[in-house]
């Protein structure tokens, strides 16, 4: 546990992933804009790129190595590694140790996992007016164990009414790869979870994972419903 005047001696360095850097650029801000207002030193170490997810996850190991070995080198003098992404943390933190490069993994964390286990930070100061429902993505839920972390940083969020699913731990229905390989099964998963969404009235459906608030939300939009998907750290940086 850190004391609060040892963060400013803390310098967090933040690997953004393929889909946050290119597709939702936001949660990345937002995540960085959080750790700064609680006093942390941020950087971004250039040269980062994927962590090698998708090819571990299709067989390609070599090629999967060789992209934890880039990611390892790129990250090699991080005190500490922030991540905006579940299943993008449990990948350096679990699976790298299988393809021999296991020099990262005691030191990345999953944005809300940091700031509830490491920080020991509840309440960032936030304020965001709505009901919304929390999605559990499986890689955060299964390999990291996060759960009750989210839930607690949204539950002191000032004016934020958090509603539970009854489908709670079922897959939204991405799962990389899978989406592209199984597109019926994958959409028929997204349908199922978003009934469970609109049974609670939410109009924000809210996430530490951006590749399952894009499965959702594209759903959502092709079936014209008015409701909305954010990063937990969009939420967290409301004010």
């Amino acid at each position: 546990m850190l004391r609060r005047e040892e963060w400013f001696q803390l310098r967090v360095s933040i690997f953004i992933t393929c889909i946050v850097d290119q597709l939702f650029p936001r949660a990345g801000m937002a995540m960085a804009e959080v750790l700064e207002r609680l006093g942390f030193e941020v950087d971004f170490p250039e040269g980062q790129t994927c962590c090698g997810q998708p090819a571990f996850n299709s067989g390609y190991r070599a090629e999967a190595g060789e992209m934890a070995r880039h990611t390892a080198q790129v990250l090699e003098g991080a005190e500490c590694v922030v991540v905006p992404s579940g299943s993008c943390a449990a990948m350096i933190g679990h699976h790298y140790q299988e393809l021999q490069c296991p020099r990262l993994s005691s030191r990345v964390y999953e944005f809300s996992q940091f700031l509830t286990d490491v920080a020991k930070v509840e309440d960032v100061g936030a304020r965001f007016d709505g009901v919304v429902t929390y999605h559990d993505s499986c890689h955060a839920l299964r390999e990291l164990r996060v759960r009750e972390g989210p839930r607690r940083l949204l539950a002191n969020v000032r004016g934020l009414e958090l509603r539970e699913m009854d489908a709670v731990e079922e897959c939204c229905g991405f799962g990389g790869t899978f989406s592209v390989k199984f597109p019926g099964v994958s959409g028929a998963m997204a349908r199922t979870k978003i009934d469970s969404i609109m049974r609670t009235g939410a109009s924000t459906v809210v996430s530490i994972d951006s590749s399952c608030l894009m499965q959702l939300q594209g759903a959502m939009s092709r079936a014209g419903l008015p409701i909305r998907t954010m990063h937990l750290a969009e939420v967290l940086a409301s004010q």
